[in-house]
């Protein structure tokens, strides 16, 4: 034992480089699927943890004022009741901002399910009538804190001033401003103050059941038992822990799908270099078996080795993940810090450790087994080249390239099996790094282009003080206005009664709104409708099909003729135009209109002059981009083009060195023939740099094409839709491709230089090994 070990410490001191290359290497890839697991933990885990620590309802129904709901306690499966609570529609406004806001009415003691978790503050109370507690992702968007002032304005423009008493956690709903409208808590009596009349109010109730998949047929029961026209909205636990953590997950998926492939390409990139290093040693392993190793302990002698490197980056990688994993910015050091905080943190870390140290460990069993059938007196090795001339080396003969050129073509190409399996493993880093690129086109186009994102409006306006007719007009005189298109969200239920998406009514069949369609066409007529991806998949439709909602207490019957992309609701919503939600009473009465900004409009500076045209009578909010809280994704993408960067590095070191050992007694003859060292360096660095560029070709066109369905994929397992996907532009595929060939070939110019200072007897000798 003592023997192997002494030998395997001698041959890291001889191979420095690549030993620490692959280390670094090892680290790097262990705190990539560290970051994933947790992200992927904290995808879900802050909604579970929410939820078992307030005892949170599993089916929330919004009914009509006045509904008994008395019978609802007696359902099959019912454990408990939160509620019911009377809310109401407000505005949350604090100095020029407004957002959408629920008030629910609270007792002073929190309920037993349900029970929001106060995190900073207190809870309400009756000395503090003025009192308001705001749900924690709210209270961040709007910067407010414990002890700030807010301004309350209810849909009759009853205006209160309250005073943040607490910030809370939920577990009711999604997380501001990915669901809307926020949430927060009062008393009674400030509810009576903000909506006096019991009119514009509703009651919200929820349902604690003994089985959570049985939330689905629970809701169902509660509309049967209740009539479909009291219930105006139903929301199940799965929806809610959907919407949370949408980009931590869609963070952690990249990371993990990222990692997981570099961890393939790490192993495959050890593989080669092992097999390297066999070739290149078979006189020491020749001598190591005359003086007694056995094959099985030359075996172990390879595995242990890369082993150690791999156990070393993966405690090298570990430490860096829990040392500095809580600083980095954003979501990715908070879901750090709370996953350490789990029990099972230990436990993942450990798996983590032992996948990574595992696969390394797997893919230097095949050289270490050549390793071990090496015999104690090894055979001259033959020179016969597996085949002729390549086809490109004949190519250069024909051209009369200089002899560099045509020779380095000749050499890259001399074995193709060894070409081949070369070309692979460089082929999957850079395809994965093409990947990468896609993802940061497709932000870029959300960002440049907010319509290919169901973006075409940038403002919202909804009178405040003023008349819907004054209000058109004022946004006639806006010169930066394009269109104005009228618009009204409602809850609908879906068939089955379930659950409920949003029914969306904007514009008008002489005026439709340019929705961004993935398939199918724009709505002609009234009973058409497009749909998002979310909505098809709770609908269980395709397009083509008709479907039935109850919207308002009144059903329709409505004809899905395109899907659209739809970042709001996590898909889960149908638009239509306004005369399609018409009931006995004739066209629901517009909300708010949706401002198209002519090409090149700042819609800030729009925002401002509306306001102050409007004397502020105008509310306008500008339409949230959902890449915009997707920053840390271009982090991400820029820390995963390194690790991939490292592991191509690893592979170019090793490829150079195979060809350095074929060819070395050839670099001999070319040399005695009259070739300068100069070019016989050329030689070299074009044979890698031929085999790095047919990598290059391979792996971008691999790809584009994998970037294109991973995206669309990821896009349709969030809702938006598939159709969001975009390659990157030509030219940047063009200089990623020419800085990987030109790495590579600066890769290959120091052994290059090295292998031509060698004397021509020791070249030509060596060729005989």
């Amino acid at each position: 034992m003592r023997a192997l070990l002494r030998w395997v410490r001698a041959d890291l001191r001889a191979h420095r480089g690549q030993a620490a290359l692959m280390v670094l290497v090892t680290a790097v890839i262990a705190v990539s699927l560290i970051l994933a697991n947790a992200l992927l933990q904290d995808a879900a885990n802050p909604w579970q943890r929410v939820f078992l620590q307030s005892r949170g309802a599993h089916v929330w129904i919004h009914l009509r004022p006045g509904v008994d709901t008395a019978p609802l306690s007696h359902l099959d499966g019912v454990t408990g009741v939160a509620g019911p609570y009377r809310t109401a529609s407000a505005d949350l406004v604090r100095g020029t901002e407004k957002v959408s806001l629920e008030l629910r009415a609270a007792g002073v003691d929190p309920p037993a399910v349900a029970r929001p978790l106060v995190r900073s503050g207190r809870w309400l109370d009756p000395a503090r009538p003025d009192g308001i507690v705001l749900e924690g992702s709210l209270a961040h968007a709007m910067r407010v804190d414990v002890g700030g002032t807010v301004t309350v304005r209810g849909r009759d423009d009853g205006t209160r001033p309250m005073r943040v008493l607490g910030i809370a956690d939920s577990a009711d709903q999604g997380s501001y401003p990915d669901w809307t409208p926020g949430l927060g808590w009062v008393l009674p009596s400030a509810l009576d103050r903000v909506v006096p009349e019991p009119v514009h109010t509703q009651q919200v109730i929820g349902l604690r059941l003994r089985d959570p998949g049985a939330a689905d047929f629970t809701a169902q029961q509660v509309v049967t038992t209740l009539g479909s026209g009291q219930v105006t909205q139903v929301t199940t636990w799965q929806q809610v822990r959907s919407a949370m953590g949408q980009d931590n997950r869609l963070l952690g998926l990249l990371l993990g799908v990222f990692g997981l492939v570099a961890l393939v390409a790490a192993a495959l990139a050890t593989a080669g270099a092992a097999g390297s290093r066999v070739l290149a040693q078979v006189r020491d392993i020749a001598m190591l078996k005359a003086i007694g190793f056995t094959p099985a302990q030359v075996v172990r002698l390879f595995l242990y080795e890369h082993t150690a490197l791999a156990l070393a980056g993966m405690v090298l990688g570990a430490g860096a993940a829990s040392l500095f994993g809580p600083l980095l910015p954003g979501a990715l050091g908070e879901a750090m810090g709370l996953w350490q905080a789990e029990p099972a943190h230990a436990g993942a870390l450990a798996a983590t450790g032992a996948g990574v140290v595992l696969s390394v460990a797997l893919a230097t069993v095949l050289p270490a087994w050549r390793a071990g059938r090496i015999p104690a007196a090894p055979t001259v090795r033959a020179n016969h080249p597996a085949s002729g001339i390549s086809r490109l080396a004949r190519l250069a003969l024909l051209l009369k390239l200089p002899p560099a050129l045509a020779l380095g073509s000749r050499a890259a190409f001399h074995r193709p099996l060894r070409a081949g399996l070369t070309v692979a493993r460089l082929a999957i880093p850079i395809m994965m790094i093409t990947v990468a690129l896609g993802s940061w086109a497709t932000l870029d186009g959300f960002q440049d282009h907010p319509r290919q994102l169901g973006l075409a409006a940038s403002l919202t306006a909804r009178p405040s003080g003023m008349g819907d007719a004054e209000a058109l007009r004022l946004l006639a005189r806006q010169p930066e206005v394009a269109a104005a298109y009228p618009g009204v969200e409602t809850p609908a239920l879906v068939p089955g009664e379930t659950t409920t998406i949003t029914v969306r009514a904007l514009g008008t069949a002489d005026h439709p709104y340019p929705f961004a369609l993935a398939a199918g066409h724009l709505i002609r007529d009234e009973d058409e409708a497009v749909a998002g991806q979310g909505a098809l998949d709770l609908l269980h439709a395709k397009v083509g099909e008709w479907v039935r909602v109850m919207a308002g207490g009144t059903p329709h019957i409505l004809h899905i003729v395109g899907r659209d992309i739809e970042p709001d609701h996590n898909g889960e919503m149908l638009s239509v135009e306004l005369g399609a939600l018409a009931g006995p009473g004739g066209p629901p009465r517009t909300q708010y209109d949706a401002l198209v900004l002519r090409p090149g409009a700042d819609p800030k500076a729009v925002r401002a002059d509306l306001i102050a045209a409007s004397h502020g009578r105008l509310d306008v909010r500008s339409v949230a981009n959902p890449a915009d809280r997707l920053g840390m994704v271009r982090v991400v993408v820029v820390g995963l083009i390194g690790v991939l960067t490292l592991i191509g590095l690893a592979e170019l070191v090793t490829a150079t060195a195979f060809g350095l050992r074929d060819h070395v007694r050839d670099l001999g003859v070319l040399r005695a023939m009259g070739l300068t060292p100069r070019q016989v360096t050329a030689i070299i660095v074009t044979s890698t740099g031929l085999l790095a560029m047919v990598a290059v070709l391979v792996g971008t066109g691999l790809g584009v094409l994998l970037s294109d369905r991973l995206i669309n994929m990821e896009g349709q397992a969030s809702g938006v839709g598939a159709g969001i996907a975009r390659i990157p532009a030509p030219e940047t595929l063009l200089i990623a491709g020419a800085v990987a060939v030109a790495v590579a070939a600066c890769v290959s110019i120091v052994p290059a230089t090295r292998a031509t200072r060698a004397r021509i007897t020791t070249a030509l000798s060596a060729g005989r090994r």
